[in-house]
C-alpha cells in the first residue's frame, strides 16, 4: 500500500468527509495507461467543516505528513479557531511527505459545492482502500467553468480522450453515493 492510500485508510477511519478532483479524480475513470493525466499532485475536497478540516490535519500528522499554506508551515496551534480562519480564506492546504506526496486539500471546486459533489461520487477500491472519487463530468466540468489557461489546454489537447471516459462512464449503472446498494427482496410475515 502506497503512501497515498495510507492516508486515504486513515481518513476514511478518522471518519473525513472527502472527495478525490482534478486530474488525479480524472485517473480513476481511465482503462488504459493512454487514458492516464499527467499531475504533480493529488486534490481533495473536503466540506467546509472545521470538525472535518481538523481531523484530516490530524490524520496527516500521524502519518508524519508536513502541512504547509502558500508554501510555508501551517500555523499553530492547529486548533478549531484556525481551522475555522483556514475555511473562510478558502486557503489550500498541501499535506507533503518531501519525498514525492503531495496531496492539496481544497474548498473549492468550481461550480460545484460539496454536499453535490459528495452524493454524486463513485467508490474506487484500491488494494482494500476505498477512495471517494468525483464524478468525472463533475471534474470536467470545473475545470471547463475555471476558464484557467492551464484547464482550457488540458481540455483541448485531451478533448478525445475525456470524450471516451465519458461515454465509458455514462454506461455505467447508476449509484447511490457512489455505492452500489444490493436490494433485499421484501420480508414476508409467517403464515399462521
Amino acid at each position: 500500500m502506497d503512501v497515498f492510500e495510507r492516508l486515504v485508510e486513515r481518513l476514511r477511519r478518522d471518519g473525513v468527509r472527502f472527495v478525490v478532483i482534478g486530474l488525479s479524480g480524472a485517473n480513476y475513470y481511465a482503462r488504459s495507461a493512454r487514458a492516464l493525466f499527467v499531475t504533480q499532485d493529488r486534490d481533495l475536497f473536503l466540506p467546509p467543516d472545521p470538525e472535518n478540516t481538523l481531523a484530516a490535519g490530524r490524520a496527516c500528522e500521524a502519518l508524519g505528513l508536513e502541512l504547509l499554506c502558500t508554501a510555508e508551515p501551517l500555523d499553530r496551534p492547529r486548533d478549531r479557531l484556525l481551522a475555522e480562519r483556514v475555511i473562510s480564506h478558502r486557503a489550500l492546504v498541501r499535506a507533503t511527505d518531501g519525498a514525492g506526496l503531495d496531496v492539496d486539500f481544497t474548498f473549492v471546486m468550481t461550480g460545484f459545492d460539496f454536499q453535490r459533489v459528495w452524493n454524486r461520487r463513485r467508490v474506487f477500491r484500491v488494494d482494500d482502500v476505498e477512495i471517494p472519487v468525483a464524478r468525472l463530468a463533475d471534474i470536467v466540468e470545473s475545470k471547463r467553468r475555471a476558464g484557467r489557461g492551464k484547464d482550457q489546454l488540458f481540455l483541448a489537447t485531451h478533448a478525445e480522450v475525456i470524450r471516451d471516459l465519458m461515454k465509458s462512464e455514462k454506461r455505467r449503472p447508476a449509484r447511490d453515493g457512489g455505492r452500489r446498494k444490493r436490494r433485499q427482496p421484501p420480508r414476508r410475515k409467517p403464515r399462521r
